[in-house]
């Protein structure tokens, strides 16, 4: 990528260093402008083969691998209830909507429902629990030989389990051939480790300043491309079935590992004697967090983590349950509407980004995180008691600003390590979104049904509450951080 190229997607207080012009790191402030340039590695640019000619660097990567993914979770998902009804004999198709049906429960619909549920469990928690393991050796270890070899190891993880997927819808192999794919994609580091490897680059590429709003962009991406993929996946399942859609997921994750070679300037100088088995990367991320981190970061890295996974945890358990509350009474929304729905979700992520670098230009990160903490708490309480649809697009609409919040954490947590320590950081980040994704699907998905008879809504009014712990907690962090240097804005 050209140094022109790169001042196009970066903030204009940030400018490239050719190799003759790189500063000596110092230890200084990191709220001057000195921190801003002397805080960046002391890199030689790694140039790719091919430098890409357009003004972006990682985004195509985590584009290419979102859209694969969410292609892919709800259509594995459904092929298994398709594959075990026809496995039990049962002919039916899974009941939703608004029907009220007063007759008993089909026992065979509910054995299908209930071997779906767990063979999804058994394969998402394999992949994961490997990937816990694997993503954060990957992270320590790109902090030494670069981001590059992690994101192109990662998608050719991804496209290995794509494979595997096509494999046994092809050859009809029993549904348990699917732990195998997600096992093949844990070991690479699976979608976590295209996380970690990417944020880690977006912040070795920006200044302190500029970290929020390119993290942002980031975040955009996957945004967009889950909106891309919600939209397309299920139109194209019910014209030509499951088996094109997943040869696109295969593409798509063989375009990002080639793109990842061909044209992701490297941001970190390798080192030849960098080992990838070594107990040393997982201590680096132990570290990060321990008492003896340096200047007693530690504590504020577990509040910013923290702030992390319960805004995460919120958002993805509250996604999980807006189809299930749409489709029953009294919405009794249609595919079309739905569609909608999941549309305005989606949209967030870009009114967000206009959002962010706009309150950027006035207020302090911190405050635009409470200001996007605050859109989604204003957005929970109304879903919560909408019975209409005009209300329940109120919520959507209030939600505007929600994914505000997350890149602000994710930048705050990188600005409190050192740039010799991102991949490792974002490891740690990444596996603490995977742990998001369990918790939400347990905590919310049980919370639903056992809460309808007293308040249909209240896993949303739940969230808003949980949120004003995070909210409490960047707000006094920031407070202490003004009284203790008064000059801060």
């Amino acid at each position: 990528m050209d140094d022109s190229d790169t001042s196009a997607i970066l903030p204009e207080e940030f400018t490239p260093y050719s190799a003759d012009e790189i500063p000596d790191l110092g230890s200084v402030s990191a709220d001057s402008e000195t921190a801003d340039v002397q805080n960046k590695r002391t890199l030689r640019p790694g140039r790719p083969p091919f430098p890409c000619p357009l003004p972006v660097s990682v985004e195509p990567v985590l584009f290419l691998a979102m859209f694969s993914l969410a292609l892919q979770m709800p259509l594995y998902t459904q092929y298994l209830w398709d594959r075990i009804s026809t496995d039990l004999g049962y002919n039916g198709t899974k009941s939703g909507g608004c029907g009220n049906s007063s007759g008993p429960p089909d026992a065979l619909e509910k054995e299908v429902e209930t071997l779906t549920a767990h063979w999804s469990l058994y394969i998402n928690l394999g992949g994961f629990l490997m990937g816990l393991f694997v993503v954060t050796l990957l992270g320590s270890w790109s902090d030494r030989v670069g981001r590059r070899p992690v994101l192109v190891l990662a998608c050719v993880g991804l496209a290995l389990q794509a494979g595997v997927y096509l494999t046994v819808m092809y050859l009809r192999l029993p549904v348990a051939w699917f732990l195998l794919g997600r096992l093949l994609s844990g070991v690479t580091g699976d979608f976590n480790a295209v996380l970690a490897a990417c944020f880690a680059h977006a912040a070795d590429t920006s200044s302190h300043r500029g970290r929020t709003f390119r993290v942002a962009v980031l975040e955009a991406c996957l945004g967009v491309a889950g909106m891309l993929a919600s939209i397309i996946g299920g139109k194209w399942r019910r014209a030509q079935g499951y088996i094109n859609p997943f040869w696109l997921a295969l593409a798509c994750n063989l375009a990002a590992a080639l793109y990842a070679y061909l044209f992701v300037p490297e941001s970190v100088t390798p080192e030849p004697s960098a080992r990838l088995f070594s107990g040393e990367h997982h201590r680096a991320v132990l570290r990060l967090y321990g008492p003896q981190s340096r200047g007693g970061r530690g504590a504020r890295l577990w509040l910013y983590a923290l702030c992390f996974f319960l805004v995460v945890t919120v958002h993805f358990g509250s996604r999980d349950l807006y189809v299930l509350y749409e489709l029953s009474a009294p919405l009794c929304w249609g595919p079309e509407l739905v569609g909608y729905g999941s549309a305005a979700q989606h949209l967030s992520y870009l009114s967000s980004l206009l959002g962010l670098r706009v309150l950027q230009r006035c207020l302090d990160d911190s405050w635009v995180a409470i200001l996007g903490l605050a859109s989604n708490i204003a957005a929970l309480l109304v879903i919560s008691v909408a019975s209409t649809t005009v209300l329940m697009f109120t919520g959507y609409g209030l939600n505007f600003l929600s994914m505000a919040s997350t890149p602000v954490l994710r930048s705050k947590l990188s600005r409190l390590v050192d740039p010799s320590e991102q991949g490792a950081l974002f490891a740690s980040v990444a596996c603490v979104e995977g742990m998001c994704s369990l918790v939400a699907t347990g905590a919310f998905n049980s919370m639903y049904p056992a809460t309808l008879p007293v308040m249909k809504g209240f896993p949303f009014l739940f969230g808003a509450i949980l949120l004003l712990v995070p909210a409490s907690i960047i707000g006094t962090m920031r407070c202490r951080e003004v009284r203790a240097a008064p000059g801060t804005s």
